[in-house]
């Protein structure tokens, strides 16, 4: 894919998230920076056909934000082709507790106490063992 559209990509991640891209370099590596506050900084490695490059990388100079990748790498290490879009994605989801955010998959709990919740009048109605009479 040509850097112009990754570089395009990236800006448009950007928008829906925390972070900004803050460099785009093709010379030696077609690298791209992103940067969010407080502190968080990672860089995505493109693949180079021409050279055969074939896979993504996903990096940070930052020893705090390097575990927070390891779901990311983890991802772009297993089988199938990967777009940037989908990697960036998965460093998001990373990164969402140090944003201050919920993680992705509270939702899904979220509903479920939602199902609980519901179901707690009932269980309040049931007799213990002890009459009332």
């Amino acid at each position: 894919m040509d850097f112009k559209q990754l570089v395009d990509i990236g800006e448009k991640w950007c928008s829906g998230t925390p972070f900004d891209l803050i460099a785009a370099e093709e010379s030696d590596e077609r690298r791209l920076d992103f940067y969010a506050e407080p502190g968080l900084s990672f860089y995505v490695l493109c693949p180079d056909l021409s050279n055969g490059a074939d896979n993504f990388h996903v990096w940070s100079e930052s020893e705090d934000c390097l575990p927070f990748l390891q779901l990311a790498q983890d991802y772009i290490s297993s089988c199938g082709k990967k777009t940037l879009l989908e990697i960036l994605d998965k460093v998001f989801k990373s990164f969402r507790p140090l944003l201050g955010l919920p993680d992705v998959d509270d939702d899904a709990f979220e509903d479920y106490q939602a199902d609980m919740e519901e179901e707690e009048p009932e269980a309040d109605h049931q007799q213990t063992g002890v009459s009332q009479q």
